[in-house]
C-alpha cells in the first residue's frame, strides 16, 4: 500500500498542508489518516466578493479524512489531507469520512456556501470496478443532541451541502464490497468543490424578457427546419440562412457573454469541478481473497418496537400497510449483520417476539427463516398476550411446521425480560413445559441480571445470580446476562460459564441496555467510536456465543413519521435507538442509520476477522492479537483512537490470505 500523502491539485499544484508524516502497514482506515496537526496553508483572498468557480476550493475550505471510530464534532479542528487507503474483504462493508470546515465565506446568505461532492468509481488494473451509488455511497453526519450520529443519504445526482461558519461538518464514505467482487487494489478520487448559492445563480439566469425571447427564436428555427417538399434548393439554402441568422442572435443575448469572452468554451462547470477548482482525495481500496460469512459467526439479535412504528407511521395492526413496513425495516437491518426480531411488551416485562410477521405456513415465512443472512429468529407465543384457544392452537400449529425445516436449530422463543423473583420464573417454567411437549429441542432465551428475589438460591446477591440456570434448567437453553453485572471483572465470566451444561445445549448469551455506563464498551450518544465498536469485541474475548439489544428504534411516542426524535425519558441518550425514520430529515421513507449502528458492523466483520485468525493459530493466539494490538484488553482497556484497529486487521490479511 502506499504511504499517505498529500493530495495536489491540477491548477499550479495547489495544496493544502506543507507536511504529512509517512504512514506505515497495510490497514482498513486509521494507519492512512493524519492524525497529527500540521501548519495549515493560511488562505490568502483579495476583497471583495468570491466566485467560487473561479478560486481554488483549497482556499476556501479544509478538508481532511477521519476514520469511521472518529466522532466528528462541530469544532473539529483541521488536520492535514492525505490519500486514504482502506483494506476489505468480500461481503465486507469499510467507512471512513471526509471532514470539511469553511476558511472563508463564499455565499451572502448565512451559510458559508455550499460545496458539492463527486466520487469517481473505484477501478482495478484488471478493469473490475465498485460503481458510485452502488458499491460506494455518500451520507451526511448530522448531529443529534449535538453528537454526530445521524447518516443521511446524500443523492449522488445532487451531492450537495451547505457548510456553516465556523463549524465543521462530516460526510461518511462507505465501501461495500459484492461477495463476487474480485481481490486486488482499486482505485479512484473524490472531488470537493466550492459552489455559487443557489440564490446567485438564479440572480444570473436568463430574465423573463430574454426567456421570452429566447423561446420565440427556437420556436422560429423549428418551424424553418421541419421537413417539407422545397420547390428549389434556393429557397432551402434561404431557409438555412435565416436560421443561421436566428441562431446568432440568440448567442447575442447578454447571457451569453461570458461565453464570448472565453471563445465559445463556456464555464465547463464540471470539467472545472474534476480538474481545476476542485479539491482531490485520493482513494485506495485493497480486496483481499477472503470471503465474510453470509451468515453471521455470531447470532446478535436485535428488538424492533411495532407499537412504534405503529404510533409513527400511523398504520393499524394486521393491514397491508403494517406488514409492508414491517417488511421493509425487517429487510433493511439485514444489511448490518444482525437478526431483527419485532417486539410487544405486556406487563411485568412479558414480551412477544418474534421475527417474521406472517405465519409459518405463510409464502412469506419460507423466505423469512431461510434467509443466510439471518443467524437466530424468534418464534412467537402468541399466548404471551391473549391466552386463548385459538392462540393456543396457532402457536402447536406454528411449532409443528418449524420443526420439521432445516433452519428450526436457529430458532428461540423469547418469553420475559428481565425476570424478578420466584412467580415470574414459574411462569417460565410453565411455558416452557408447553412448548416442549410440541417440540423435545424447542430453545428459550431468558435476560436476566440478577437472582430471583424470594428465594434462597445462595448467601450473596452475585451467587444468586451465577446460580440461575439451575432454577431455570431445563427451562432455559441461551441464558442471556448483562455485562453490566460483571463491571469490568472479567474473571467473574468462568463463574457464570462453569454453572452452564454444553451437553444440554445451553449457551451463555450477553446484552447491553442502560448500562454499563462509561468508560466500559456500550451504544450510548456521545461514547467513544471505538467505545461503540468495542462491545463486539468483548462478546468475542469473553466467549459468549450469542448477543441480545433490546431495540433498535424506542424513543418518545409520536403520531406522524417526520416528528422530531426525542429519545426516552429515564435513559441515557441513544439506548434503544440505532436508526431514524427517513422522513425526519427529507422525504425519503427509507431509514437513516446512526453512526453507531455502522460501529456495529463493523464490530460484527471485525468478529469474522478473529474467527479466520483463530481458526489458522488457535483461539489463544486469537486473544494474544487482540491485546497485543492493542485492541483490547478488557472492559475498561482498549483502543481509544482507530490505529491499532487497521493494525490488527492489517495482521489478519498479512497472516491468513491464501
Amino acid at each position: 500500500m502506499e504511504s499517505g500523502q498529500t493530495n495536489s491539485a491540477a491548477a499550479g499544484d495547489k495544496t493544502q498542508n506543507s507536511s504529512v508524516p509517512p504512514v506505515e502497514g497495510v490497514a482498513g482506515g486509521g494507519t492512512s489518516y493524519g492524525w497529527v496537526d500540521g501548519g495549515l496553508q493560511a488562505s490568502s483572498l483579495g476583497n471583495g466578493a468570491i466566485d467560487p468557480t473561479k478560486v481554488h476550493s483549497a482556499d476556501l475550505l479544509h478538508v481532511w479524512s477521519m476514520p469511521s471510530t472518529a466522532n466528528v464534532s462541530q469544532q473539529e479542528a483541521p488536520r492535514p489531507l492525505e490519500h486514504v487507503n482502506l483494506l476489505a474483504a468480500r461481503n465486507e462493508r469499510e467507512s471512513f469520512q471526509i471532514a470539511l470546515r469553511p476558511k472563508v465565506s463564499w455565499a451572502t446568505s448565512a451559510i458559508a456556501g455550499p460545496v458539492q461532492v463527486q466520487c469517481t468509481d473505484l477501478c482495478s488494473s484488471a478493469g473490475d470496478r465498485l460503481v458510485v451509488g452502488q458499491s460506494v455511497t455518500l451520507r451526511r453526519v448530522v448531529p443529534m443532541l449535538g453528537v454526530p450520529d445521524a447518516l443521511v443519504p446524500i443523492d449522488p445526482l445532487n451531492s450537495q451541502i451547505n457548510l456553516l461558519p465556523g463549524e465543521t461538518s462530516a460526510i461518511w464514505v462507505s465501501l461495500n464490497v459484492p461477495s463476487g467482487q474480485q481481490p486486488g487494489l482499486y482505485e479512484g478520487e473524490i472531488f470537493i468543490s466550492a459552489m455559487r448559492a443557489e440564490a446567485e445563480s438564479r440572480g444570473e439566469s436568463l430574465t423573463k424578457s430574454e426567456r421570452y425571447q429566447l423561446y420565440k427564436e427556437l420556436r422560429s428555427c423549428i418551424d424553418i427546419t421541419e421537413p417539407r417538399d422545397y420547390s428549389s434548393s434556393e429557397e432551402m439554402v434561404q431557409r438555412l440562412a435565416s436560421t443561421s441568422t436566428t441562431l446568432r442572435r440568440m448567442l447575442a443575448l447578454p447571457s451569453f457573454q461570458d461565453c464570448q469572452e472565453s471563445n465559445g468554451l463556456g464555464d465547463m462547470m464540471d470539467e472545472d469541478v474534476m480538474n481545476n477548482v476542485a479539491v482531490r482525495l485520493k482513494l485506495s481500496l485493497t480486496v483481499w481473497d477472503f470471503t465474510l460469512p453470509l451468515t453471521p459467526s455470531l447470532p446478535a439479535v436485535f428488538g424492533i418496537s411495532e407499537t412504534v412504528i405503529e404510533d409513527r407511521f400511523c398504520l393499524e395492526h394486521g393491514t397491508k400497510g403494517w406488514y409492508d413496513a414491517l417488511d421493509h425495516h425487517f429487510r433493511w437491518l439485514l444489511q448490518y449483520r444482525i437478526s431483527p426480531f419485532f417486539c410487544r411488551w405486556g406487563d411485568s416485562m412479558r414480551i412477544l417476539a418474534y421475527t417474521c410477521p406472517w405465519p409459518a405456513d405463510h409464502p412469506k415465512a419460507k423466505e423469512y427463516y431461510s434467509d443466510p443472512r439471518l443467524a437466530a429468529y424468534a418464534v412467537p407465543y402468541a399466548p404471551i398476550l391473549s391466552s386463548t384457544d385459538a392462540a393456543k392452537n396457532s402457536l402447536r400449529r406454528e411449532v409443528e411446521i418449524l420443526k420439521s425445516e432445516a433452519h428450526w436449530s436457529k430458532s428461540y422463543f423469547y418469553l420475559w425480560d428481565e425476570p424478578l423473583n420466584m412467580e415470574q420464573y414459574d411462569v417460565i417454567c410453565s411455558i416452557s413445559n408447553e412448548l416442549r411437549s410440541y417440540a423435545s429441542d424447542v430453545r428459550i432465551l431468558t435476560t436476566y441480571y440478577c437472582g430471583p428475589s424470594g428465594s434462597e438460591l445462595a448467601p450473596s446477591t452475585f451467587e444468586a445470580f451465577v446460580k440461575v440456570p439451575n432454577v431455570l434448567r431445563p427451562h432455559t437453553q441461551i441464558f442471556c446476562t448483562s455485562e453490566w453485572v460483571l463491571g469490568t471483572r472479567e474473571d467473574l465470566v468462568k463463574d457464570i460459564v462453569a454453572e452452564l451444561r454444553p451437553d444440554l445445549g445451553e449457551e451463555w448469551w450477553t446484552y447491553v441496555c442502560m448500562g454499563p455506563s462509561d468508560p466500559q464498551p456500550n451504544w450510548h450518544l456521545g461514547m467513544r467510536g471505538t467505545q461503540h465498536r468495542a462491545v463486539m469485541w468483548r462478546v468475542w474475548k469473553e466467549g459468549g456465543t450469542g448477543f441480545l439489544y433490546w431495540g433498535t428504534n424506542c424513543y418518545e411516542k409520536a403520531m406522524i413519521p417526520s416528528a422530531e426524535i426525542c429519545f426516552r425519558r429515564g435513559l441515557p441518550p441513544g439506548d434503544g435507538v440505532l436508526f431514524y425514520p427517513g422522513e425526519v430529515f427529507s422525504s425519503s421513507h427509507e431509514p437513516v442509520a446512526s453512526t453507531r449502528l455502522e460501529r456495529i458492523l463493523s464490530g460484527m466483520q471485525d468478529i469474522e476477522y478473529l474467527k479466520l485468525y483463530s481458526s489458522r493459530y488457535g483461539r489463544e493466539e486469537g486473544l494474544a492479537l487482540l491485546g497485543k494490538t492493542g485492541v483490547y484488553l478488557g472492559p475498561d482497556r482498549y483502543a481509544l483512537d482507530h490505529g491499532p484497529i487497521d493494525v490488527m486487521r492489517g495482521e489478519v490479511y498479512r497472516t491468513c490470505r491464501s
